[in-house]
């Protein structure tokens, strides 16, 4: 059976990858997927017991996957990773010097096979109040929601052509994700979740900017869109730490698509497992 793991959104939280390598050790799945937002807040940051990790991916991420998979042998899961809006691009090489290594597969625009199942990544976001915008996009079009800082305006760790920060759209990069491609075997990871589902729910109640509401849901257009018309078996999301707090859900359908988010605002890992050939057997557990 395909049993699976999906996290996210661990940001360099030592203890929470100390439970899913345990976890790991414990029941080897076939694959775990890596939503993004892996990274401490700022490279070299303290971790959140108190360990400092120079390179936060090198000295530490790498090397705990990399002794997992000495440890486990031939049991060690297929895992496939993306990048999320919180870890700087500069860190992408070494993610993807780790794929060329053999330790996962870097799935961002990219394309695996697990079995006889497709593994598609996307890592961008539509434009969030953070400063940071190396994995941000405008959504469907130009518009900005009040509060949010331009992909043109805060910082990047890796410059971007002109044209891509002004006017690269989530819309257009996913036109081009999977092309033409049957999807109903499809696991597509995403960092961001779907616009207005239960999913992308943010704790914005009441809020304003300049007598204008803000906006409680801060996912993707273009990514509801997207599911809404190719209809793959399976999306994972995270971004939203909130969302199944404020929700009471982390799962939802959209048309014969399944939806899960292991995005969560405790101290705990959230640690989503799921079968891809029986999709009725899922479950969320925080450890």
């Amino acid at each position: 059976m395909t049993k699976c793991f999906f996290v996210t959104d661990l940001h360099g939280h030592i203890d929470r990858y100390e439970k899913l390598a345990a976890e790991i050790r414990s029941a080897p799945p076939a694959a775990v997927f890596l939503g993004g937002d892996l990274l401490p807040h700022v490279s070299g940051a303290l971790a959140a017991t108190g360990r400092y990790v120079e390179d936060f991916a090198h000295d530490y991420l790498i090397f705990l996957f990399a002794g997992l998979k000495k440890q486990l042998g031939k049991q060690y899961p297929r895992v496939f990773v993306i990048l999320g809006n919180d870890d700087a691009r500069i860190e992408e090489d070494a993610f993807i010097e780790a794929a060329d290594d053999g330790l996962w597969d870097y799935v961002h625009r990219g394309h695996a096979k697990l079995g006889d199942y497709d593994i598609y990544g996307y890592a961008c976001v539509p434009p969030t109040p953070f400063q940071l915008k190396d994995w941000e996009r405008f959504d469907v079009s130009r518009h900005i929601d009040p509060g949010c800082v331009s992909p043109e305006e805060g910082v990047r760790s890796v410059a971007v052509p002109e044209r891509d920060a002004k006017y690269r759209t989530i819309a257009e990069d996913l036109e081009a994700l999977a092309g033409e491609n049957e999807l109903s075997r499809a696991v597509i990871l995403f960092h961001t979740p779907p616009y207005k589902t239960k999913l992308d729910r943010a704790a914005l109640d009441g809020q304003m900017i300049d007598y204008v509401p803000l906006d409680v849901h801060v996912g993707s257009i273009a990514v509801l869109r997207f599911i809404e018309n190719r209809q793959p078996l399976l999306t994972l999301h995270g971004h939203v730490h909130e969302s199944a707090r404020l929700t009471g859900a982390w799962q939802e359908r959209i048309g014969d698509t399944l939806c899960l988010s292991a995005a969560h605002d405790g101290p705990e890992l959230a640690l989503v497992t799921f079968e891809l050939d029986n999709l009725t057997n899922i479950e969320r557990r925080l450890l």
